[in-house]
This record gives structure tokens, sequence and C-alpha cells, in this order.
């Protein structure tokens, strides 16, 4: 849903769905780490030790680039309805908008 609103902002984005941590699909990482400049990595768990923290470790040992991490924070879940939740813990649409629109002002210059 922000990949289809940002691009009617004329942001364009590249959602890729990696399942699974292990094994990490590195040569996807890599090419859009090149083709994009920035990277924006959005999960339903924990950031710290998650997917967007095997991300980072894979650019920034090849090419590093600007990103963001949207997820969980180092606090203990709650129950409720997907949306409330998504907004508490700031993986609404909204804010992953805003973390895309951050991660591209720190691009470097093309």
């Amino acid at each position: 849903m922000a990949a289809k609103e940002l691009e009617k902002e004329g942001i364009k984005v590249r959602v890729i769905n990696n399942h699974t941590i292990k094994p990490m699909d590195v040569t996807t990482v890599m090419k859009a780490a090149r083709d994009c400049g920035a990277i924006v990595t959005v999960e339903e768990h924990q950031v710290m030790g998650g997917m967007g923290s095997a991300v980072a470790e894979i650019l920034v040992k090849n090419y590093p680039v600007p990103m963001e991490f949207i997820g969980m924070p180092d606090a203990f879940g709650e129950s409720g309805q997907p949306e409330e939740l998504l907004e508490k813990y700031g993986m609404s649409v909204r804010e992953i908008k805003e973390a895309v629109r951050n991660v591209i002002l720190r691009k470097r210059p093309s």
C-alpha cells in the first residue's frame, strides 16, 4: 500500500518480499542497493537482529547506502487489531512513507 501511494506522489520504489533471513538473497539485496541507492527495510519483527540488521550487514561490507529500518522496537508486543498495532509500533503506511522520504534525502548524488 505504501509503495502505491508513493508512486502516486512520483516516488518509485522497489518492493522485495524476502521471507527468510537465512538463506539471505544477497544478489537481490546488492542489486537493489546499486539500482536504488538507498534501502528501507520493513518487518513485523524486532528490528535488532532482524531482517534489517541482516541487510545492513551485507551492505556495510559490500556497498554501503543510506538505510531506514521499520519494525518492532526493543519491547514486548501486545495483542490488538493489526492496524492499531502497526500504528502504535511505528509500522503504518504513514511511517513507511516517511522513512522512504528520509532515506531519499540521504542518497548520494548521482
